[in-house]
């Protein structure tokens, strides 16, 4: 008979839970919350268009280049000490981030803040894995689940709240700063609650393999994410196909250090696993639609009738409210109805874009209220849906293999993202007359009214 665990060690779990899932939501808010900021920036520091892509491009990139790898590092190296290095950093390169007196500084230290989160994310599967029991694993992936799709939406929210608070007249640098004291906080803690876990192999890191994983996933991610700068020349095919290349030699090299006994950074088998791979191609379509909606939301509600950043902010908090409020009915039910409630989530998130979409096509401001309950409704299916899809794809992953398998759930959402905002935003700007990229925007009048270019009327 297993004995239950004491008030003390209930209270340190949670408390290790709230530390990795702090470091989550920060690695998804740093990575949607630059784009309401991006007019103040390119403002501030006198960024052209392509400097203020590449400060929300370069984060995606380096995270996902690096998730992979990260995750086998905390496998076999301790999960608990590369996550609070990965966290440091992270609060290092976001202070920088903030000190920033040009572009090319923002840029370069967005790139460090996404290397170091690709170390620290990867490192909550298996954290996760060695504080809970099997009984309760459910509900805390739940809980990572329902916190991934709150900081899907938070960024925009908080991003206005902060922009337009100006405080201490630091502008757009709050955003950064605010990462800081937070995270000297979930330090402190965290190397007091966060038990160690690690694999059993003693085995040296599969550099190449590293290597192969990171270009690919790069050679992948870099056309994907440049679509609006590029357009689909033969050289984002290229990049395509060599990505797809790469990553074909990265998986039959990793086969062939499993069948002699090494340990690859991913382990191929992984693959068999059904209820992984099926999971992680629902993860990519679900977290792939939810990111680029908000962005394109967060653009017309600016650009096309003329809200502020906070103004857009108040928009989209039912979202967040109704993710909420059902989120914890999520979380309780992860174990015993998990894929029914994946299903009816994701129908009802579906009913939101329709609403949504009813709501805007005639190209007038439908106000705030109709908006308002369509991203409400929309909410209440994100909570429903976006704490069981983690449990269900990693559900069957090995212990020894969580951080990989991690490591790889986040990357494939991070091309999912990428690919969404890029089919999303192409539809979506070539259906709006000439519309201007953030820096224009930031050039313009600062007034709110909005710009004659950017009228939403559909066209005839």
């Amino acid at each position: 008979m297993t004995a239950s665990p004491s008030p003390q060690e209930g209270t340190r779990t949670a408390a290790a839970l709230l530390v990795v899932l702090f470091g989550s939501f920060m690695d998804l808010l740093d990575a949607t919350i630059v784009t309401v900021a991006a007019p103040a920036i390119a403002r501030d520091l006198g960024a052209d268009d392509a400097q203020i892509q590449w400060t929300i491009a370069a984060y995606t990139l380096a995270l996902g280049a690096g998730l992979i790898t990260g995750g086998r590092l905390g496998d076999q190296y301790g999960r608990r000490w590369l996550f609070l290095f990965g966290l440091a950093g992270f609060m290092v390169t976001s202070a920088l981030c903030a000190l920033a007196a040009g572009p090319g500084m923002l840029i370069g230290m967005r790139a460090g803040q996404g290397l170091t989160a690709g170390i620290m994310v990867p490192q909550v599967f298996g954290i996760i894995r060695a504080s809970f029991a099997a009984g309760e694993r459910a509900k805390a992936f739940g809980a990572y689940g329902a916190v991934q799709g709150l900081a899907s939406v938070a960024g925009p929210l908080l991003g206005g709240l902060l922009v337009d608070l100006d405080l201490l007249g630091l502008g757009w640098r709050t955003i950064f700063w605010i990462n800081v004291p937070v995270s000297i906080v979930a330090l402190a803690v965290g190397a007091k609650v966060l038990p160690e876990s690690r694999s059993a192999s003693t085995a040296r890191l599969d550099l190449a393999g590293a290597f192969l994983a990171a270009t690919g996933v790069l050679l992948l991610l870099l056309p994907i994410i440049q679509t609006g700068a590029w357009g689909w020349t033969w050289r984002s095919y290229a990049l395509l196909a060599a990505g797809a290349v790469v990553l074909a030699i990265f998986l039959a090299y990793e086969r062939r250090l499993a069948a002699r006994g090494d340990e690859p950074v991913f382990d191929p088998a992984l693959l068999s696993i059904r209820a992984f791979t099926v999971g992680l191609t629902v993860s990519v379509l679900f977290f792939g639609g939810i990111g680029p909606s908000f962005l394109t939301l967060s653009v017309y509600l600016q650009n096309g009738t003329g809200r502020s950043a906070w103004e857009t902010g108040l928009v989209i908090l039912p979202y967040a409210l109704g993710s909420i409020v059902t989120s914890g009915l999520g979380v309780a039910l992860a174990a015993r109805a998990g894929r029914a409630l994946l299903v009816a989530g994701s129908l009802t998130i579906a009913a939101s874009q329709l609403l949504l979409w009813l709501a805007v096509k005639d190209g007038e401001d439908p106000g705030y209220w109709l908006l308002a309950l369509a991203l409400l409704v929309g909410g209440l299916g994100l909570g429903l849906a976006a704490p069981i899809l983690v449990n269900v794809v990693l559900a069957g992953v090995p212990g020894r293999n969580a951080g990989a398998a991690g490591g790889v759930l986040s990357t494939v959402n991070q091309l999912g993202g990428a690919a969404g905002i890029a089919v999303l935003g192409t539809v979506f700007f070539t259906s709006v007359s000439g519309s201007p990229g953030p820096a224009t925007v930031a050039r313009s009048a600062s007034s709110c009214s909005p710009l004659p270019c950017c009228t939403w009327s559909r066209r005839s």
